[in-house]
């Protein structure tokens, strides 16, 4: 019975490349005995494959291979044989790629879901010291236990991630380079940990800023941060305090927050917005042009949102445009530059715009939130929906602009949009397309907004939908010749 002896470094090429060249000599999977030795060559370098059965060739789908690939990284000394086994049954048409009712292609799945797990905790848990450099890049290191061999398939992630600086990652087994933009990989020869440096404490201050104590659940942490990692952590260490320590920390929080609870907040908003009237400095009389409409908005108290967006993002176009375009809400690039839809919702909007034959310099632009609300991560900020609150709060800003523009035409695009201009945002997939009335008699057209189709995961339905929109915003002018 041949014997098949992988690399350590690069075993998954190497497996791809022998069970290729089995699979095309006929030799069955119950011949072959695969096992991983460091430094092995191919077995068949030196001697030819024997023929054992009809040849196969091998075309699988993109899904299937990736799937068999990731899989191998697997610490199963039985994953090879399996795997190739699945090979020649998938290649005769004796299987079905994804029937989980075939014990081994269940238990391959089964290994990938665990493989990509452990990639993700060697991702999210291998912390770097820094180490002496003599060069202008940095240099760090950091030591990594994995339960499976996936050095090789988490590795690349670092790269990019980290590209601007050298770094180690030394595991028992492997140890991953980057230096100078190149990546590479060599058994471990020296298993120690690098020594400790400042970051240590940093870690600890940020873990200790991040932990809520008034959500605290042990099973469900030790589930996204299992035991078997926390030596190497420099935050694990505070994990026992800070749990002994959760319900008198969570008794403090409670005790400081507000007494008025959400519910009785937005309806306050509600309250005051239904009172009317314009929040900046003044008499209290509205604005009388779109110019001094923009400038009081500037001051506008009427929610919180103003307090950690950069500026009002107030909507532009002629005072006299026949068609308003109303979204939901300013993004990051909004934001940033004060004006809206400039930002890659926007950027579509702009362009199946034109191609329903749309000029977007003659329609008013703007949204139903004028703030943009986010929520930090990193250093990105990720867009947060408005509550019930803030769009209601808002709607005085969108009504002076209907009241000063006069459209003969408004359309929604999107469920916040929808939801303040009618009170209800609600099945707007079923209303899309539709003519509604609103309270003054002015038409409505309903759409989706920009970013939902941008949010798609599937491209093919991006470009439906692209399409879908388009002719959406080509009904709405062709409506608006009509009502002309």
């Amino acid at each position: 019975m041949p014997e098949v002896v992988l690399p350590r470094l690069g075993t998954v090429a190497a497996w791809r490349a022998e069970a290729r060249r089995l699979a095309q000599a006929g030799v069955p999977a119950e011949s072959v005995v695969w096992r991983v030795g460091a430094g092995a060559a191919d077995l068949f370098a030196d001697q030819p494959v024997p023929v054992a059965g009809p040849a196969r060739q091998i075309r699988l789908s993109r899904e299937a291979v990736g799937s068999l690939e990731t899989a191998l990284c697997h610490a199963d000394p039985e994953r090879f044989g399996r795997a190739y086994g699945l090979l020649l049954r998938l290649a005769d048409g004796s299987l079905r790629w994804g029937d989980r009712s075939d014990p081994a292609l269940r238990k391959l799945l089964a290994q990938e879901k665990m493989v990509r797990r452990e990639i993700h905790k060697m991702h999210a848990f291998v912390r770097f010291r820094e180490l002496p450099s003599e060069g202008s890049r940095r240099a760090f290191a950091a030591w990594f236990e994995p339960d499976h061999p996936v050095e090789e398939a988490a590795a690349p992630f670092f790269a990019r991630r980290f590209g601007d600086m050298d770094w180690a990652i030394v595991t028992p087994e492997v140890t991953a380079r980057f230096v100078a933009g190149q990546l590479d990989f060599a058994l471990t020869e020296e298993r120690t940990a690098p020594p400790a440096d400042g970051t240590e404490e940093l870690w600890r201050t940020y873990y200790a800023n991040i932990f809520n104590p008034a959500r605290l659940m042990v099973k469900a942490m030790q589930s996204e941060m299992p035991k078997r990692y926390w030596k190497n952590l420099p935050e694990a260490e505070l994990i026992p305090g800070l749990i002994r320590g959760a319900a008198e920390r969570a008794a403090e929080m409670q005790a400081a927050a507000p007494t008025e609870p959400p519910a009785r907040t937005a309806a306050v908003a509600r309250q005051r917005a239904a009172a009317g009237g314009p929040p900046a400095a003044g008499d209290g009389s509205a604005p009388g042009t779109l110019v001094e409409a923009k400038t009081a908005a500037e001051g506008c108290r009427r929610c919180g949102l103003w307090a950690n967006a950069t500026q009002v993002v107030f909507g532009e176009g002629p005072a006299t445009a026949r068609m308003m375009i109303v979204g939901e809400q300013p993004g990051d690039r909004e934001d940033l530059a004060g004006r809206p839809f400039v930002g890659p919702a926007g950027q579509l909007f702009d362009e199946e715009a034109a191609a329903a034959g749309l000029d977007r310099g003659s329609v008013y632009v703007t949204n139903a939130v004028k703030h943009f609300k986010f929520a930090p991560r990193g250093k990105r900020r990720i867009h947060q929906k408005p509550d019930a609150g803030e769009v209601t709060a808002c709607r005085w800003w969108l009504d002076l602009e209907r009241d000063l523009v006069r459209p003969r035409l408004i359309v929604a695009m999107g469920a916040t949009a929808l939801a303040s201009l009618t009170g209800s945002g609600a099945g707007i997939l079923k209303r899309r397309g539709a003519v509604e009335r609103l309270d003054d008699g002015t038409p409505l057209f309903v759409t989706v907004h920009p970013s939902y189709i941008l949010r798609l995961p599937d491209e093919a339905a991006r470009v439906e939908e692209r399409r879908r929109f388009r002719d959406d915003l080509q009904a709405a002018r062709q409506l608006l010749e009509r009502l002309d």
